[in-house]
C-alpha cells in the first residue's frame, strides 16, 4: 500500500529576547575594568566626531568634521535615473522620521561627574599588561567560533592568580548559563581548556599542580629524562611530593642518584605558571587601577567614591547638533547630498549619546553594587578583620539592589577596590558559608583563616596533623571534617604535617 507523505505550513507566534545594541554596549563597558574602559573612551573618541570632551589634548572636532564632511559622490553623473530615484526615496523616507518621536539631545550633555578623590592614587607594579590580558592576546593566534571565544573569555578570567583552574567543567557550564546566558556543554568547555593549555607559559590552566607539571614536561624536548620525568607526575606524583625517594627508585627501576637528578629536574618547573605572565598569589605586579575608593575614618565611619580614573567628562558635540537642529529646518529644500549628510550627523549624534548614556550606567550599577557590598561587609570594612568577613554571594547582592546576578557578576569581574587595609578584588568579599549546629551560618573564609592562624602557631617541632587539626577546629566552634581540613589546607598552599615538620 502506498503512503502518501504531505508537507504542511503552520505558523507559531513565540516570545524571545533580544539585546538591543545600546543593551550590548551597556554589557560591555559594565564588565570592563577602569583601565581598559580609558581605552574604550579614547578608542570612541577617535572614531566619533560626534563625541567629545573637555579634555583640551582630544583635538579639535570641528576639524574632523571639516575633513571628514566631504561626502559629494563624484560619479554622480554617471548614476541611471531609476537609481537616483531609489536613493531619493529612501533618503526621504529615513529623514521623514527625523524630528518626531527623535528628541535630540542637549548640547553640552554632562553625564560623567567625575568626583576626583584627592587621596586616589594609582598603583602601577611592573608589567603594565595584566596576566589576563596576555592570555586573551594569545587568543588571536587560534581559530574559534563566537561561542568558543566566549567560553575562554570567561574560563581566563575564572583562572586562580596561580595560573590554575579550580572550576570543573560542570561548573563552568553552569556559570556561563547563568552569568551570562551561553548554553555550552561540557565536552565544548573542554575542549576549549585544551586550546588555552597550549597557551604561553608552558602549564596554564592546569586542573591541578600535577596536570600543571605534566603540561610543562610534555612542552619539552622527547628524551630519556623527560620519559622518567612524566612517569614521576602520572604514576608516583604522591610519593614525589612527600619525598619518598626510596619508593621512586624501586618503581622507576633506576639508581638512587638517577632519582635525584630527576627530582631536581622537575624543581625546575613552575608550580604558579601565572607568576611569570606579571601576578603571583597574594600580590598583584600587574597594573592595577582600583575601580572603588574607601575610605575609613577614625570614628568607624565609612565612605567611598566610583573612581573617575582618567576618563575625562564627555558631551555631544554642539556643531554636530546644530547641524542636525539646521538641516532639519530646511528639510524639504535639501538635495541628496545634504541629506546624506544629515543622516551621518544623525548617526554619529546617537551613537555619541548612546555611548555617554552607557558610561553613566556604567558608573551607577557600580555604585549601587559597591554600596550593598559595604553594607553587608560593614564590619571589615571599619577595622579590616577579614574574619569579621560575612557570608556573602551573588544573589545576596542581587537581592539588595534589585539587580540581576549576572549583572553583579559582571560588576564583581577583575574590578578591585582600594580600602584602608589593601587593594582588593570584589571577588574577595564573596564567600560561601558552612551551617553550624545551632543554625548559624559561618563564612568558609573565617574558616580558612582560624585554620591558618591555628597551623601557623603550632609547635613546628611536632606539627599538628589533618585529624588533629580538625579536633581543635571543632573545639573552637568551627564545624568541619578532616576532608574540608584538608581542602582548605590545600587551597592555602599549607603541605601536609610531615613537610612542615622542622
Amino acid at each position: 500500500m502506498e503512503q502518501h507523505l504531505s508537507q504542511t505550513q503552520a505558523q507559531k507566534q513565540i516570545q524571545t529576547q533580544r539585546l538591543t545594541q545600546q543593551q550590548m554596549l551597556a554589557v560591555r563597558l559594565l564588565e570592563m575594568p577602569l583601565a581598559e574602559l580609558e581605552q574604550s573612551v579614547k578608542a570612541e573618541l577617535d572614531d566619533n566626531p560626534a563625541l567629545e570632551c573637555l579634555d583640551p589634548n582630544s583635538g579639535d572636532v570641528a576639524d574632523r568634521l571639516q575633513e571628514e564632511g566631504g561626502t559629494a559622490d563624484p560619479d554622480e553623473d554617471f548614476e541611471t535615473a531609476n537609481e537616483r530615484e531609489e536613493r531619493e526615496s529612501a533618503l526621504d523616507e529615513a529623514l521623514s522620521r527625523i524630528g518626531g518621536d527623535d528628541d535630540m539631545p542637549v548640547a553640552m550633555q554632562q553625564v560623567i561627574s567625575n568626583e576626583r578623590n584627592a587621596e586616589y592614587e594609582e598603583l602601577t607594579y611592573g608589567d603594565q599588561v595584566s596576566f589576563y590580558d596576555k592570555l586573551k592576546e594569545q587568543m588571536v593566534g587560534v581559530t574559534l567560533t563566537d561561542t568558543q571565544r566566549e567560553v575562554m573569555e570567561y574560563v581566563i578570567g575564572s583562572l586562580d592568580s596561580d595560573g590554575l583552574l579550580r572550576k570543573d567543567a560542570d561548573t563552568l557550564s553552569d556559570e556561563l548559563a547563568i552569568y551570562h546566558n551561553i548554553s555550552v556543554d561540557t565536552d565544548e568547555i573542554e575542549k576549549v581548556i585544551a586550546v588555552l593549555q597550549t597557551f604561553d607559559p608552558p602549564g596554564i590552566c592546569g586542573r591541578s599542580l600535577q596536570e600543571c607539571l605534566l603540561l610543562q614536561i610534555r612542552r619539552k624536548s622527547p628524551s630519556f629524562m623527560r620519559t622518567l620525568m612524566e612517569k614521576v607526575v602520572s604514576n608516583c606524583f604522591d610519593d614525589f611530593m612527600n619525598k619518598r625517594w626510596h619508593r621512586l627508585t624501586a618503581q622507576l627501576g633506576v639508581d638512587a642518584d638517577t632519582v635525584k637528578v630527576v627530582c631536581k629536574e622537575l624543581l625546575k618547573l613552575n608550580p604558579k605558571p601565572g607568576s611569570s605572565l606579571g601576578e603571583t598569589e597574594g600580590r598583584n605586579t600587574q597594573q592595577i587601577t582600583p575601580d572603588f575608593i574607601v575610605d575609613t575614618a577614625d570614628d568607624g565611619t565609612v565612605t567611598f567614591t566610583v573612581s573617575g580614573g582618567h576618563v575625562p567628562e564627555l558631551y555631544v558635540s554642539p556643531s554636530f547638533v546644530d547641524m542636525v537642529t539646521e538641516y532639519i529646518k530646511n528639510k524639504g529644500k535639501m538635495n541628496r547630498h545634504e541629506k546624506e549628510a544629515l543622516l551621518y550627523a544623525k548617526e554619529k549624534v546617537e551613537r555619541a549619546q548612546g555611548f555617554i548614556d552607557a558610561v553613566k550606567q556604567r558608573r551607577h550599577t557600580l555604585y549601587i553594587t559597591m554600596k550593598a557590598i559595604i553594607d553587608i561587609q560593614i564590619a571589615f570594612f571599619r577595622d579590616g578583620d577579614e574574619a569579621d568577613l560575612k557570608p556573602m554571594i551573588l544573589k545576596d547582592v542581587a537581592d539588595k539592589t534589585g539587580l540581576d546576578i549576572s549583572t553583579v557578576s559582571r560588576v564583581s569581574n577583575m574590578k578591585y577596590a582600594q580600602t584602608r587595609w589593601g587593594t582588593f578584588k570584589l571577588r574577595h568579599f564573596f564567600s560561601d558559608s558552612i551551617r553550624t549546629e545551632n543554625g548559624e551560618e559561618m563564612s568558609t573564609r573565617k574558616i580558612k583563616t582560624a585554620l591558618k592562624e591555628l597551623i601557623d602557631n603550632e609547635d613546628k617541632s611536632n606539627p599538628l596533623n589533618d585529624d588533629a587539626v580538625k579536633d581543635m577546629m571543632q573545639s573552637k566552634g568551627y564545624p568541619v571534617a578532616r576532608r574540608t581540613v584538608a581542602k582548605y589546607r590545600e587551597q592555602l598552599g599549607i603541605p601536609v604535617a610531615r613537610l612542615r615538620k622542622r
